[in-house]
């Protein structure tokens, strides 16, 4: 057998041994040092969601994944592609539209759903109303948002789900850092913050009995920072509300909503135009926007690195109502 007798001969071209390969010839190269095996930061995150994603599709049989037009949806399914094309993704997009969504996000939503050829189901806040399963609140400070859960456990009792994909990362709340990557439900849709499963060596428990389900989280270790800088490394289109615009708005507890068509406003209250964008993309009653000059992605990044709170503590007031708001939603059956 042929042996390497100095580092040029590393690269040179080498007889192989005699056997079933004998006439062939084989290109031997130097191994790699160490350092250029590893992978970047958001290379890591990404090779992680994409695991995620795979393990999902293969243990469960009727996954879903929420799609809101917002940019951690955005990012999730630039990793579906990663992960699936050129096929087809193996489960169906949902969003649970409370009918006070921002129009830009929505008109992003279909767009975006129009090229990637995938099945769009709208589980619809309004008709929940209509049936009589949930009361719609009135008033200056009424809002839909909490309304949205009991129409996503009867959306994944009605398509029997048992695995609902969303785009939660563990920076953003307190409860949300609790949470698993693969986060198991009772057959009631709750959420039980003491009784997770381990996850050691990213190996993920999904058994389940009929009528549970498990909702997966593969942004769970992403950062805000994180997202938007895969936004703009993969040079992903987004909702143009998340750039500086020209908006009507009023301030209420210390925040900038948007004043739209019938808005109620309390006494004091009045609406300004003022230049503004959206950390977050939520139901406009209760996500607030912030004063800022970001056009670009780059412009909106620098923001992130320099602020000191969070997006959901800036910008939504359903985090507000009491130090456990959001926990108490999840246990209830929230995303």
């Amino acid at each position: 057998m042929s042996t390497l007798r100095n580092a040029s001969a590393r690269t040179a071209p080498v007889q192989a041994p005699d056997g079933p390969y004998e006439g062939n010839v084989v290109q031997l190269r130097a191994r790699p040092h160490a350092h250029a095996l590893r992978l970047t930061h958001l290379a890591a995150l990404e090779s992680e969601g994409v695991h995620v994603l795979r393990e999902l599709a293969a243990e469960f049989e009727r996954a879903v994944l929420l799609f809101s037009g917002g940019k951690d949806s955005i990012v999730l399914l630039r990793l579906a592609e990663k992960a699936f094309r050129p096929g087809r993704f193996p489960f169906p997009l949902m969003h649970v539209d409370t009918g006070e969504n921002f129009p830009e996000a929505i008109e992003f939503r279909d767009r975006r759903v129009n090229q990637l050829g995938e099945q769009l189901i709208i589980a619809s806040v309004q008709e929940s109303i209509d049936a009589g399963r949930v009361s719609e609140e009135t008033g200056p400070r009424a809002s839909r948002n909490r309304l949205q859960t009991t129409t996503l456990l009867d959306a994944i009792a009605k398509h029997r789900f048992d695995c609902a994909i969303g785009g939660a990362r563990r920076d953003e709340e307190r409860s949300r850092a609790k949470e698993r990557i693969f986060s198991f439900r009772d057959d009631f849709g709750q959420w039980d913050p003491k009784n997770q499963r381990p996850e050691l060596w990213n190996l993920y428990n999904t058994r389940i009995h009929q009528g549970e389900h498990v909702r997966v989280f593969p942004l769970s270790n992403w950062t805000e920072l994180d997202i938007w800088e895969y936004i703009q490394t993969e040079n992903l289109d987004i909702p143009s509300i998340y750039y500086a615009h020209t908006r009507q708005t009023f301030k209420r507890d210390g925040m900038l909503y948007a004043y739209r068509q019938n808005q109620q406003l309390l006494p004091g209250e009045q609406p300004t135009t003022q230049t503004v964008r959206y950390r977050t993309v939520g139901d406009m009653t209760c996500t607030g926007a912030i004063t800022s000059t970001a056009t670009t992605i780059p412009q909106i990044i620098n923001e992130i690195t320099t602020t000191t709170t969070t997006e959901r503590g800036q910008t939504r007031a359903d985090d507000k109502t009491s130090e456990a708001a959001m926990e108490d939603r999840k246990k209830a059956g929230y995303f």
